[in-house]
């Protein structure tokens, strides 16, 4: 069973997911302050958090911060404003998904399910890849840079361990979007762009992806 962590300070929502979790194996711990939150984050083994931006103490942006500097476990943000500014922030904080207030409990289940489904998947075939200093591997989902390793979100995981697996092919955003199910299609093209930056960041000193002007991108590292 799956354990997800709610940090929203609607106590009725909270009781709402519990039970209906339930009916799809997966277990809600909930909490309505982000101190308690994050100290239950800790503490825990939550497999995804569910966080709310309009929050006493912090908003969920700072929230997220902090979250993604001790954790690489995907987030999907929750909101009643639902602007595409905010959607963006979520993105560049490294959220996974983002959905507006108010929403289907069905279709919060199907992305909960979506994104662990993919950070469950063991990939068939070689699972290092190597590139110079860089590594790879596809089965503990981690990337080493220089003997340290990458603290990357579940999405930039994803999008590393594609462009990994397609050196020298020049990906477009359909074919990235189509691999990193769960953006919102509102600004999909913005988030694709959002994503590679914080990866190329993360990857430097190296300058492993390039921009294909008119085309998308390529990862240039060469197999070793």
């Amino acid at each position: 069973m799956h354990s997800i962590l709610l940090i929203d300070d609607d106590k009725k929502l909270a009781q709402l997911l519990s039970e209906y979790f339930a009916r799809f194996d997966l277990s809600l711990v909930s909490a309505t302050r982000p101190s308690k939150g994050l100290e239950l984050l800790h503490e825990g083994e939550a497999d995804l958090v569910i966080l709310d931006i309009m929050l006493p103490e912090m908003d969920g942006f700072e929230v997220c911060k902090v979250i993604r500097k001790q954790s690489d476990v995907p987030v999907i943000m929750l909101t009643a404003r639902g602007e595409v500014m905010d959607r963006i922030v979520g993105l560049e904080l490294g959220a996974d998904d983002y959905l507006p207030k108010p929403f289907e409990p069905r279709e919060l289940v199907a992305r909960i399910q979506g994104i662990l489904k993919r950070a469950d998947k063991t990939p068939a075939g070689k699972s290092k890849l190597r590139f110079g200093e860089l590594v790879v591997d596809l089965n503990l989902r981690q990337a080493n840079l220089q003997g340290r390793e990458l603290p990357l979100s579940t999405k930039e995981f994803q999008l590393l361990s594609l462009f990994a697996q397609s050196p020298g092919k020049t990906l477009d955003r359909d074919e990235i979007l189509n691999h990193l199910r769960g953006i919102d299609a509102d600004v999909f093209s913005r988030s694709v762009d959002i994503l590679v930056s914080r990866l190329r960041h993360k990857l430097q000193p190296l300058d492993l992806i390039k921009t294909v002007r008119g085309s998308g991108y390529v990862f240039v590292g060469q197999p070793t």
